[in-house]
């Protein structure tokens, strides 16, 4: 019989010893092809790629710490033994916290002004007992509070923290959520970002990865803690990079409102963060009274039969179609309450739109745009006013508003173009649950396009159909309600 020895490396690897066997039966088990390979390899940059993502490397015998669990599932598979080597200065290959769900949960209520519920309570007393976690927490479960309480528990034991989002918007969304908490977070965190000072002497950095990920190795050396929230954008390759220079970071969280399906995805967030825990549901906290109820309805215009050579000639014809905006523009018009309407393309649709619709509604309801140009301080100032207003328009890219931004009172979502990404559109959906004052119900208009006809469906309809299984898998209500463009 084969024997598997674990040896730590340190908190990102695990050294595997054994035969050669074994090491290339390792190298398969960790090998996947990306699904949306076949599209990459059309890019001239990755065109001598195979496609494969490697977990494993069986020529340094390195995997990463997280994977831990499948390791001895792939053992248990082949009835191999398995042997753990520690380290001297990392410590063993598997470490717990000796932390009480009783003390978690007192420590919890001492720390916030906000009282946390029973699943916050659970999740941050698994996170601190294993010390490592990925936990799958939806738009408006409140992952801030529970990253708050851990920053609060390693801040007390003297470790230094790093927090990584992937926006600006959220670095200064996240200081203000800890103040809303209780605490003075200005004397404590230090952020960086575009325009910031990186030195500082603080112990808490919350950054943008994109401001970090060039930093030498030498700068996350002393860091014990690292904490990445909307974790599903850490799969790439800068992000996987930033997270292996963190050798020294014993304690590893990982949370993000929704994976996108895909056991690699799941397998490299857990390499580096650990387990995956899914903390609640977003019909769970709709059903409890945390968030507000979602109806769907699924606009599908149906266009004249057009045949398109491929995805990129079809999006063409639909964001320039005078009609289908016209549409959208009216729709935005007759809408009650504040709406955020997403688009895809900045000059060739989200311009265009946005000029329509300040264009034709009343002079005094206020009317936004926001994209990827757009100031942080500004993205700001709009989040704020439309948490004041009850009839605000905003109409941005999904880039900067379909990920993380909170506001409260956002009684409409309109999908102005169409998406199957799992990630993107329930992230996008999240922005419009949570509830605020005079808030009954939360509207998704989600607008696709039937160009299709008998034995030939065009792209975008297909994408539809993607969406429809995400609202059946998430238990969430929808009508499809058919329009005929003239």
């Amino acid at each position: 019989m084969s024997v598997i020895t674990i040896q730590k490396k340190n908190e990102v690897y695990f050294k595997v010893i054994g035969e050669p066997h074994v090491h290339q039966e390792l190298s398969d088990y960790f090998t996947f092809e990306l699904p949306e390979a076949k599209f990459l390899r059309r890019n001239p940059r990755y065109r001598h790629w195979d496609g494969t993502i490697r977990l494993y490397s069986p020529g340094t015998g390195e995997i990463y710490c997280g994977l831990l669990s499948q390791i001895q599932d792939f053992a248990e598979k082949r009835s191999y033994d398995i042997e753990y080597v520690g380290n001297k200065y990392y410590g063993d290959v598997v470490e717990t916290n000796d932390a009480t769900a009783r003390g978690i949960k007192g420590f919890m209520k001492d720390i916030s002004k906000v009282k946390p519920r029973d699943y916050q309570y659970d999740t941050v007393y698994k996170a601190i007992k294993n010390n490592r976690g990925l936990f799958v927490s939806p738009t408006g479960s409140g992952k801030s509070l529970m990253i708050y309480s851990l920053v609060r528990w390693y801040y007390e034991s003297g470790s230094k923290i790093l927090i990584i989002v992937p926006t600006t918007s959220l670095v200064e969304q996240m200081v203000k959520d800890f103040k809303d908490y209780g605490w003075n977070a200005d004397d404590h965190m230090h952020q960086i970002y575009s325009g910031k000072d990186k030195n500082t002497k603080k112990d808490i950095i919350i950054s943008t990865w994109q401001s970090l990920y060039k930093f030498p190795k030498l700068y996350f050396d002393d860091f014990d803690c690292v904490i990445g929230d909307e974790a599903h954008l850490f799969k790439a390759k800068s992000l996987t990079g930033l997270m292996t220079k963190l050798h020294n970071a014993k304690y590893r969280f990982g949370f993000t409102g929704t994976l996108d399906g895909s056991k690699t995805h799941k397998w490299v967030l857990e390499g580096l963060f650990g387990h995956c825990e899914k903390v609640t549901r977003t019909d769970d906290l709709i059903q409890k009274g945390y968030l507000s109820n979602l109806r769907i309805k699924c606009l599908v215009l149906r266009h004249e039969y057009q045949y398109f050579n491929d995805y990129h000639e079809e999006m063409e014809y639909i964001i320039s179609h005078q009609q289908r905006n016209n549409l959208i523009k009216n729709l935005v018009k007759n809408l009650d309450g504040n709406t955020l309407v997403l688009f895809n393309y900045v000059e060739k649709h989200g311009e265009p739109l946005y000029e329509m619709i300040n264009n034709s509604v009343d002079p005094g309801r206020k009317v936004f745009f926001v994209s990827g140009a757009t100031d942080t301080e500004d993205r700001e100032e709009v989040r704020e006013i439309a948490e004041k207003e009850d009839n605000a328009i905003i109409v941005a890219s999904y880039g900067t508003f379909s990920t993380g931004i909170n506001i409260k009172r956002l009684h409409n979502i309109i999908f102005a173009s169409p998406s199957k990404s799992r990630v993107r559109n329930l992230q996008s959906i999240g922005r419009v649950l949570r509830k605020g004052d005079g808030k009954a119900i939360a509207t998704l208009y989600d607008i696709s396009d039937n160009i299709s006809t008998k034995g030939r469906e065009n792209y975008t309809l297909r994408h539809l159909y993607e969406r429809l299984k995400i609202y059946q898998e998430e238990n969430f209500n929808y009508e499809i309600i058919k329009i005929k463009l003239t």
